[in-house]
């Protein structure tokens, strides 16, 4: 079983910073990606960011430039940095990976409980 763990979230006011980590525990022969997700109220769980085992980075255009994805392998953890943040960067932020947890197994997408980050105005 593969167990992600989200930490780091919290109360900021617009223009401060967070950084939030994720912590993947359990059997797992290996990761291919791990990335964020957020979901505001009302609105649709929407991508963050991700980064590939290998370094390659997505950001979502609202966050390119404020946020930064990136990864400690030897850990299985994964870190976003968030600065200059904005009141609708309010929202659960998932943290998401995919990971094989056996070599008998395919790949399989897994997800954190979220944690909240509130963004006052």
């Amino acid at each position: 079983q593969v167990q992600l763990v989200e930490s780091g979230g919290g109360l900021v006011q617009a223009g401060g910073s967070l950084r939030l980590s994720c912590a993947a525990s359990g059997t797992m022969h290996s990761i291919k990606h791990m990335g964020w997700y957020r979901q505001a109220p009302g609105k649709q769980r929407e991508l963050v960011a991700i980064i590939i085992v290998g370094g390659s980075t997505n950001y979502a255009d609202s966050v390119k430039g404020r946020f930064t994805i990136s990864r400690d392998n030897a850990k299985n953890t994964v870190y976003l940095q968030m600065n200059s943040l904005k009141p609708e960067d309010t929202a659960v932020y998932y943290c998401n990976a995919e990971v094989q947890p056996t070599t008998r197994q395919f790949y399989n997408n897994y997800w954190g409980q979220g944690t909240q980050v509130t963004v006052s105005s």
